[in-house]
């Protein structure tokens, strides 16, 4: 039945991708508008992340952005469906605006490691292809449950000569072994972690239990941060990378001022394009010691 399911749904996003692009992006918008106005869990989580991250925004102005926020997540689900069976290339030629990659060149010519950080802000199928056309990475990514689909997402997201690995613990060896060797990794550094892999930083007008992984590589292992986010561009017509290095305080031994660092940068970021941020994602289900449960 798995096998059935696998390829069935591999199928469907083949022949979706032969839709014209604009079309995967109305669909992905009218599938969001669609979770906007009927009653369904996404909606909810993301009404519960936007009172608790902007509580000071007037009740409309926050309803209206999680209709935004909703359709944008339809258009990363759609587009993503359509990048899956592309060739990398056609990927690649919807970028029209870089902003920054001096920063990501000054990083690989210092002969150390390199730790590619990005969020779920905009588009990071199309990141992916961006930086493994500017480097090799290992990029870590959480496997789906179907083996059909993750082999496919496997073979898409190698085909500049990058390398994946799951998030588990051979994984995150992997990772710290390419970082060690002077090589780059791409990590996708908001979901949530558990308690002993993270701490509660400051993120908006909360507190978010953070991934202490990505600091600790760059502390420990003298390894170079950048930060990449792959944006919509206004009317459909592509997207605009912006690159930027990482703060000094990320370098910090310190792991509440790293972790803090790099939280405010995800922050700033999400702030500048609040409705292309995934706020369905539930990224605050631990709650700090005496703290109420979100969700």
């Amino acid at each position: 039945m798995e096998k059935l399911k696998g390829a069935l749904l591999v199928g469907a996003l083949r022949l979706f991708a032969l839709l014209p692009w604009r079309a995967v992006q109305i669909i992905g918008m009218m599938i969001g508008w669609i979770m906007w106005k009927t009653h369904n869990r996404s909606r909810e989580i993301v009404r519960i992340n936007l009172s608790k991250c902007f509580p000071g925004m007037n009740s409309d102005a926050r309803e209206l952005l999680v209709g935004q926020s909703l359709m944008d997540a339809g258009k990363s689900m759609t587009e993503s469906a359509y990048v899956w069976s592309w060739p990398a290339q056609r990927s690649i030629n919807l970028i029209h605006e870089v902003e920054g990659l001096e920063v990501l060149h000054a990083a690989l010519a210092s002969g150390k490691g390199v730790v590619g950080i990005t969020s779920h802000l905009g588009n990071w199928e199309v990141l992916n292809y961006f930086y493994c056309s500017q480097c090799k990475p290992i990029i870590f990514y959480r496997q789906p449950k179907l083996k059909a689909v993750d082999k496919l997402l496997q073979k898409q997201r190698t085909q500049l000569g990058n390398r994946v690995v799951a998030s588990t613990t051979k994984g995150i060896l992997s990772v710290i072994k390419e970082v060690r060797k002077g090589g780059q990794v791409g990590i996708t550094a908001d979901p949530e972690p558990a308690e002993s892999a993270g701490i509660f930083v400051p993120f908006f007008a909360t507190q978010a239990l953070t991934s202490k992984f990505v600091p600790s590589m760059l502390a420990d292992y003298k390894a170079v941060g950048v930060f990449l986010h792959a944006l919509r561009l206004p009317n459909g017509s592509g997207y605009r990378i912006i690159l930027e290095a990482a703060p000094e305080d990320m370098y910090s031994t310190d792991t509440a001022t790293s972790c803090a660092a790099m939280s405010k940068v995800m922050e700033r970021y999400i702030d500048a394009y609040p409705n292309q941020y995934m706020w369905s994602m539930k990224r605050f289900k631990k709650r700090p010691p005496g703290e109420e449960r979100w969700y």
